[in-house]
């Protein structure tokens, strides 16, 4: 059985931190309260009464279920699907980028949350809620994507990662992946990984996730859906041309209202301000917050022209009319897309949301959008923390308690930690001794070197030289010998790298970091399954889990 503590942590985001602990500092640039259960019942009454338009339940499920098949998804997760046709259906909603091997631990956490959401609001409402897990495939960031770290034996972070394949700056979704360039990744991800039991059947659902897969985006669904598809997790990916079909006539919306919509999201910036935060994403004046591709598929991002009769790029170099985005919303919809803030517009048009799940950051970029969704008629959703978790092996507590660190102490002030430990190992005390050689030196032959210049200002001049070069060799030696001291406790030093790098690697936080193929490669899944079947709240704590 997993055990597990929480605690309270910061995210680092002011407001994140504030929305868990303080609601009522933050609660005006949001729609419901997530700490009540009235907060979830009223936005399920706004769903079923006042929701004004939304894309067809059947059409949106057949797309979601022709993405999933292809997936390989669990016949829980098809049938979730199925589910979604009920009128009183809902969903709980989050995601992420499509990264190499499922990309940092986060991901899986998120998707977890996602599951636990649903099942927990589905008991409190009586009615079917089905967790959907938003696959940003439009984004086209691929080098935010393309890699996966990995912690070497020598406790160094290794990236593993995919060239571009060259072409059009376009959407992750469209950007082809070669059969050679995932045997390359597969083979060097292999190798990452410790013989263990599970190892075989591990590289086995690798590889049966890339073979025949032309994007990260075909490889992340398919290997999320072989780990979580049977606990009912719908995949979605917001770059499939099913799903932009039904999209139209809310980019059409997009496009007419743009600049409403800018103005909206500056003063819901404005508002986050006043409170005493930060704004997440950074508005233009102009911005249309949507983007179009060319026709060599490159995703351009679009502002309003001076003349406000169309849309231009960054530069002003490309020119495109209202009438014709107008257009392409209405007869090729594939040729438009979301930015990071009109993309909770398109989730919620599309999806009966009735929570979505957000890391520390997303939760503040929502907090810009308030007054964007009310410009639409629509309501945000219950906006609920996922969960966050710090995987800590047994052999790391092990070598905790026996360097007397606390979790705290690895967070915050490890390298000190280190350096006192060190100090503890010298027997010699080799700084304090130098330290007082030198100040024995110096009390004694500074007074001789000031007094030679009595005889000629010149020697004074170098004697001081002398002292310096004198002080520097001591110096030099001391450094010989610390670095002897650190020789002599190697192993004691391999131990801290190892408690550092494995709970904050690279001096982030573990789930920001290190993939969960060491973990299953070592462990197997039964841990994987105990946090989704534990039932653990979106409280926003970090719970750590005891392997």
């Amino acid at each position: 059985m997993l055990r597990m503590d929480e605690i309270d942590w910061n995210s680092g985001q002011p407001l994140t931190d504030d929305y868990i602990r303080r609601y009522a500092q933050t609660g005006e640039l949001f729609d419901y309260n997530p700490w009540s259960a009235s907060g979830w019942e009223q936005r399920a009454a706004w769903l079923d009464t006042e929701r004004a338009y939304g894309a067809d339940r059947g059409r949106l499920a057949d797309a979601l279920y022709a993405f999933n098949e292809r997936a390989g998804n669990g016949l829980e997760a098809l049938n979730a699907i199925e589910r979604l046709r009920d009128p009183r259906a809902l969903c709980v909603v989050g995601g992420q980028q499509a990264s190499l091997f499922t990309g940092p631990l986060l991901v899986l956490y998120k998707a977890v949350s996602l599951i636990q959401a649903a099942r927990q609001a589905e008991a409190r409402l009586s009615r079917p809620v089905i967790p959907v897990f938003w696959i940003a495939g439009e984004d086209h960031d691929f080098e935010e994507a393309n890699h996966v770290q990995v912690l070497t034996s020598d406790n160094k972070l290794e990236k593993i990662k995919l060239a571009h394949p060259g072409g059009p700056r376009t959407s992750v979704s469209r950007t082809v992946i070669t059969a050679e360039q995932w045997e390359e990744a597969l083979a060097l991800f292999e190798q990452s990984l410790m013989p263990t039991e599970y190892k075989e059947g591990f590289v086995a659902r690798l590889r049966a996730a890339v073979q025949g897969s032309s994007s990260l985006v075909d490889a992340f669904a398919r290997l999320m859906a072989s780990l979580l598809g049977g606990e009912g997790l719908v995949l979605l990916d917001s770059d499939d041309p099913a799903l932009r079909e039904l999209e139209g006539p809310m980019f059409r919306r997009l496009v007419e209202q743009s600049g409403e919509l800018n103005l909206a999201l500056a003063e819901g910036s404005s508002k986050l301000q006043s409170l005493g935060y930060e704004p997440q994403v950074e508005l233009h004046p102009r911005g249309a917050n949507l983007f179009v591709y060319d026709d060599a598929g490159e995703r351009i991002l679009l502002y309003a022209d001076e003349s406000g009769t169309g849309f231009t790029d960054r530069r002003g170099e490309r020119r495109f009319s209202r009438d014709q985005v107008l257009r392409w919303a209405d007869e090729t919809p594939s040729r438009l897309s979301n930015n990071v803030l009109t993309r909770p517009l398109m989730q919620d048009y599309l999806l009966p949301v009735l929570a979505t799940v957000l890391g520390p950051a997303e939760i503040v970029y929502w907090g810009q959008t308030k007054l964007a969704f009310h410009k639409l008629g629509m309501r945000m959703p219950v906006v609920a923390p996922r969960l966050v978790f710090t995987l800590l092996e047994g052999s790391v507590q092990k070598n905790m308690k026996k360097l007397e660190l606390t979790l705290d102490d690895v967070m915050e002030r490890l390298e000190e930690k280190q350096e006192a430990w060190l100090r503890q190992q010298d027997e010699w005390q080799v700084e304090r001794r130098f330290a007082e050689v030198v100040e024995r030196f110096k009390a004694d032959y500074e007074p001789l070197v000031a007094s030679l210049g009595q005889i000629n200002p010149g020697l004074q001049a170098l004697g001081a030289t002398n002292i310096g070069k004198i002080v520097e060799q001591m110096d030099f030696l001391r450094n010989k010998a610390e670095d002897g001291l650190r020789t002599q406790n190697e192993a004691g030093l391999r131990q801290f790298a190892r408690v550092g790098q494995s709970l904050n690697p690279g001096g982030k936080p573990q789930e920001r970091v290190l993939n969960i193929a060491a973990y299953l490669n070592k462990y197997g899944e039964d841990w994987l399954f105990e946090l989704v079947r534990a039932n653990v709240p979106l409280d926003g704590k970090l719970r750590i889990c005891y392997m």
